[in-house]
């Protein structure tokens, strides 16, 4: 890791994977477990060049790249964050591997080639206009709820991008499953994987990551859930292997 010269308001975290650090800001959003989640539950193989939609601090974009993505690309509307995410690249002294671009992922056509990925990832707003609490930092606000990006507008943005049999991955909420497999189906991105997330055992679950293949047959595979957190609140040993710098297959 690079020397880090933080500006004010800046903080800096530590993500332990992989002694990873973090550049972030209290007056903007901040990332949280479902990054961690869905880093971890994309599928990367060999030689992968990936995009991140809405990279935020660019946790996501990192964790690619610890796992092996040869190259990946973080789309940020946000250049606050944008260039957050830029300085914690290159302090991280991955600047030769992925990339930040201050783009608006609705808005693509010209800034990213069409069709050339193999994967596209994205935490996007879980929310739309008009649900739930209406956090009145616009920061926090554009991350939370549908204010810039759709999920239709999300899933179109992965469509364009990824190649014949690419796949996109998002984290969402279970609540709207049938929404998200119709708009990948629309976009012929086929579900192939999910999985629930549950912070705890005896709890609904409050997370949902879908990957989809682009052109590929139908056939959903629902994995086992995961659960975050065992009986005594610590990280269940899936999660705690995360940490220990062992990524998944």
């Amino acid at each position: 890791m690079t020397d880090v010269v933080l500006e004010p308001g800046d903080r800096l975290d530590d993500l332990i994977i992989n002694d990873l650090k973090i550049i972030q800001r209290d007056d903007q959003f901040r990332f949280s477990l479902d990054a961690i989640l869905l880093a971890n539950f994309a599928t990367v193989r060999t030689h992968t060049v990936a995009v991140d939609l809405g990279t935020g601090t660019g946790v996501i974009a990192l964790l690619l790249a610890v796992r092996g993505a040869t190259q990946v690309t973080g789309v940020e509307i946000s250049p606050v964050m944008a260039e957050l995410a830029a300085r914690s690249v290159k302090m991280n002294q991955l600047a030769g591997r992925i990339s930040i671009q201050n783009a608006d992922l609705r808005n693509l056509r010209g800034q990213l080639p069409a069709g050339v990925f193999d994967l596209v990832v994205s935490n996007p707003p879980y929310r739309s206009m008009g649900k739930g609490f209406l956090n009145p930092n616009d920061k926090v606000a554009m991350a939370r709820h549908e204010v810039t990006a759709t999920l239709d507008e999300v899933v179109a943005a992965a469509r364009y991008l990824i190649k014949y049999r690419g796949r996109f991955a998002m984290v969402h909420l279970p609540e709207r499953i049938p929404e998200i497999l119709e708009a990948l189906r629309r976009s012929d991105i086929e579900p192939k994987r999910l999985r629930l997330v549950h912070s705890s055992i005896n709890k609904k679950p409050n997370m949902v990551l879908v990957e989809g293949v682009r052109g590929a047959k139908s056939g959903l595979e629902v994995l086992p859930p995961l659960i975050v957190y065992d009986s005594k609140g610590n990280y269940c040993p899936e999660i705690l292997a995360w940490y220990q710098g062992e990524t998944p297959l």
